[in-house]
């Protein structure tokens, strides 16, 4: 298991900005699991190939964790919570009971919290760690909700032969405890019925209960700096007598269908083509030239965080840029102002401005190599 320790413990190390620590023991316990899954697997064992089997689990493992650690606390939270209660949703409800789409959604916050003590439980017990351990680093956190989403989805064998998700059998049971008047959805009853039924909604339960989970989120700094960015992009487009884009770009900030805004534009699918391309140009414009410190720091990608990449990323930025923009970089990392940056580079404003949205330009390529959609770009 030398060998996976490595393996692991080098790309978290390239991949994350954790302490050597933090990486270690996180380390440890991915490849404790990874030896302990192959040692107990018959079908493993009778494959003759244990070591290649340790290497998958291991890159699977670093995958999940990574996926989260990329994703930041918050944003990682929201996905994993999305993404067991798309796997609930069709159980959470008992058997002939008619209940509305909010009141389900209330069953499935408070089952979900239930389940979240359950994960950590054990994810404890099969670490062998104390019973009070908790996530303290951003690291330890992607670990742990990335197990919750193991643990959630293992299988578990049923008599004939069957099996079910761990989660799906912790929900079905959760519903069967519920009492009748649970079912009650109190909003609706004092509003009265809106006339849409619950089958209307359940079409894309992920989506509609990701909306409802990040709507519920109070506002925090990241909530304002994104409606800054968005009233900036608006302003920037108005600006530039792009009110088509504006319009367009508003509603794909609904998450409107790409049918529903060609009818509510009047646009065929080739003019909604033609807009969606002038849109994405501004939008590269904006978030690599004329508002780029705003977007980074919205991405949590401004200079400070040496544009959001990892030691290897950025290793590998530095190693492609030429002698002037290494210059250039150390002087915006200085906070010097374009024209003192001019000045000293022996150019005007506007070239160091040009060369400055390639140099972001490359670092959002080599950055999105790894963190797919992570992007405003991306994003569009």
């Amino acid at each position: 298991m030398e060998a996976i320790f490595n393996l692991v413990f080098n790309e978290l190390k390239q991949s994350t900005r954790a302490s050597e620590q933090n990486c270690r023991d996180v380390t440890s316990r991915i490849t404790g699991e990874v030896a302990r899954i192959c040692s107990e697997s018959k079908r493993i064992q009778s494959s003759g190939e244990v070591e290649a089997w340790s290497i998958a689990l291991a890159r699977h493992r670093l995958k999940q964790c990574l996926k989260y650690y990329q994703l930041g606390s918050r944003r990682g939270r929201v996905d994993l919570h999305s993404t067991l209660s798309a796997v609930v949703y069709r159980y959470i409800t008992p058997p002939q009971v008619q209940s509305s789409y909010q009141a389900r959604l209330g069953l499935i916050e408070d089952f979900l919290q239930i389940f979240y003590i359950e994960a950590i439980n054990a994810f404890r017990r099969e670490n062998q760690l104390s019973p009070t351990y908790s996530p303290r680093t951003a690291l330890e956190l992607a670990e742990y909700m990335a197990f919750a989403e193991r643990y959630g989805k293992r299988r578990i064998p049923l008599p004939g032969r069957r099996s079910q998700q761990l989660i799906i059998l912790r929900a079905q049971t959760f519903s069967q405890q519920q009492p009748p008047e649970t079912m009650v959805d109190m909003e609706q009853a004092a509003e009265g019925a809106t006339g849409e039924t619950d089958q209307s909604r359940s079409g894309a339960p992920m989506q509609q209960v990701r909306e409802q989970m990040v709507a519920q989120e109070p506002e925090v700094e990241e909530d304002s700096l994104r409606h800054t960015v968005v009233a900036e992009l608006l302003s920037y487009l108005e600006e530039r007598q792009q009110k088509d884009c504006a319009d367009y770009f508003t509603l794909r900030l609904q998450d409107l269908p790409t049918q529903e805004i060609e009818k509510i534009l009047g646009l065929t699918p080739r003019q909604r083509d033609y807009l969606q391309q002038r849109f994405k140009y501004h939008l590269i414009r904006f978030a690599l030239s004329h508002h780029w410190e705003l977007v980074h720091q919205w991405l949590e990608a401004d200079l400070e965080r040496n544009l959001g990449l990892t030691p290897q990323q950025w290793d590998e930025l530095l190693s492609r840029l030429s002698t002037t923009q290494q210059e250039m970089l150390k002087l915006k990392q200085q906070g010097r102002p374009d024209g003192a940056i001019a000045q000293s580079l022996g150019c005007t404003a506007t070239q160091v401005q040009k060369q400055w949205s390639k140099l972001l330009e490359l670092a959002w390529e080599i950055r999105n190599n790894v963190v797919s959609g992570a992007g405003v770009i991306g994003d569009e």
